[in-house]
């Protein structure tokens, strides 16, 4: 077991150096899956003629979380067992950086060479952001919780907004329709910009986060650890026994993951086949969404310092239903408001992406209170799990829906999630999960 928080001492440096992981690791989620590389892939690594864009795309999301799922048991049990999830934190941020840059090699029609690239780089980064999860425990009290992961995710998006900057002023100023080998040549170095900047940021987590001791040594053989894993996953009975709320939280959860899974992973290539962008306009919407991201990130968490946990989902979940629905009528209320869809997809967006940071902070917040002590890693890990059953489901339904009828009419399938979601999560009793975590513990 892991010394529980309140036995340590906690620094502000080492808060620091946690909060920077997540502005290091935004880098790649933000370029690479949300809005450069997604876009570039369909558009430009597809081979020219192929109606199945879309679901390339899904098949390496798909592919990526399956990964990411049978993995994060066995590695959150073996940081449960030795206290080391910062050595599992730093390897997996090496290696999705690694891969992230090996992008740089691939190019039109070399599809399945991204695919395996991405499916590297997007499994190591969802085992980064697990194991970086499992350190709030180890860092907050119950009080502060909730503020310190909103001012986790708020300034990571800051580090989104920060690589977004950096590539799309800095790496790809060429167009397309001008000069394509060039406009090829230049998203091929912005893979290598991403990964050196998800290593540059990280120095501080490297340096200065630190693991807690275990009480007792224990047997950290493949064999016993793939054993101890084992026992912890039949005993899902057992856990859902002792632990109900945190399991019917793991299923809401999974609800509403699903449509941010598909907002994050297809929003790039929604923008570049729906709406009559120029460079501009595309450029201002992602660093306005960025932006919205980090305001709502900060702005939420502090409003949940007030009013908890779950109903700052629900208030995010709601937020997010009014910009699905903006976004899927945008050209009637465009003509009804007299304005133009470009300027009004841009308030849909700045108003969706405010909830964007703050519906993941809260959820990951209540995984931490709902977690007993000494058992983070695992109950992390199993967080991770459910995401990345959400992202599946969000990535196969909107890729397949998206192809076979139209991308607009995929919008639904987001709606539908939160909605479930939004209505599923005013269900769930915190206070009593809190109470069974600690009995839990005892």
């Amino acid at each position: 077991m892991v010394e529980p928080a309140s036995q340590s001492r906690t620094s502000q440096r080492e808060i620091f150096g946690w909060a920077m992981f997540d502005v290091a690791n935004s880098a790649y989620t933000t370029v690479v899956i949300t809005i450069v590389f997604s876009a570039f892939f369909v558009n430009h690594l597809v081979p020219e003629g192929s109606d199945w864009g879309n679901s390339y795309w899904g098949i390496a999301m798909i592919l990526s979380n399956l990964a990411a799922m049978i993995l994060a048991p066995f590695l959150g049990t073996l940081c449960d067992l030795t206290g080391r999830k910062k050595r599992f934190l730093i390897g997996n941020m090496l290696l999705c950086a690694l891969a992230t840059g090996l992008l740089y090699f691939v190019g039109p029609g070399g599809i399945y060479w991204a695919i395996g690239l991405i499916v590297i780089s997007n499994t190591t980064w969802m085992l980064s952001e697990v194991f970086c999860a499992s350190f709030l425990t180890d860092l907050a009290t119950p009080e502060n919780m909730g503020l310190l992961s909103g001012i986790g995710w708020g300034v990571g998006y800051l580090g989104g907004l920060l690589s977004l900057v950096l590539v799309l002023f800095g790496v790809i100023t060429a167009s397309p329709e001008r000069d394509l080998a060039l406009y090829i040549h230049q998203n091929q170095q912005a893979m290598l910009v991403v990964a050196a900047f998800f290593v540059v940021v990280s120095i501080p987590t490297m340096l200065w986060l630190r693991d807690r001791p275990v009480r007792e040594p224990i047997d950290t053989h493949w064999r016993s650890v793939w054993h101890h894993t084992w026992l912890r996953l039949t005993h899902c009975w057992q856990l859902s026994q002792q632990l109900p709320v945190l399991l019917h939280f793991f299923l809401v959860f999974t609800l509403y993951s699903a449509g941010m899974a598909i907002v994050i992973k297809f929003f790039g290539i929604y923008v570049d086949s729906e709406l009559n962008l120029s460079a501009g306009e595309k450029t201002g919407v992602f660093l306005a969404l960025q932006l919205s991201a980090f305001v709502g990130a900060v702005s939420f968490g502090l409003l949940e310092t007030r009013i908890g946990s779950k109903a700052t989902i629900f208030l995010t979940l709601m937020w997010w239903i009014m910009g699905v629905l903006s976004i899927y009528f945008l050209a009637p209320l465009a003509q009804l408001f007299g304005v133009e869809e470009s300027r009004l997809f841009m308030v849909s967006a700045v108003v969706a992406g405010a909830g964007l940071g703050s519906t993941q902070s809260a959820s990951r917040t209540i995984v931490g209170l709902l977690t007993p002590q000494g058992f983070s890693a695992m109950m992390f890990g199993f967080w991770g799990l459910f995401g990345r059953i959400a992202a599946i489901i969000g990535s196969a339904s909107f890729a397949v829906v998206a192809d076979l009828v139209s991308v607009q009419q995929a919008l639904l399938v987001i709606l539908a999630f939160f909605v479930a979601g939004a209505m599923l999560v005013l269900l769930l009793p915190i206070s009593q999960g809190i109470r069974q975590a600690r009995e839990f513990s005892n």
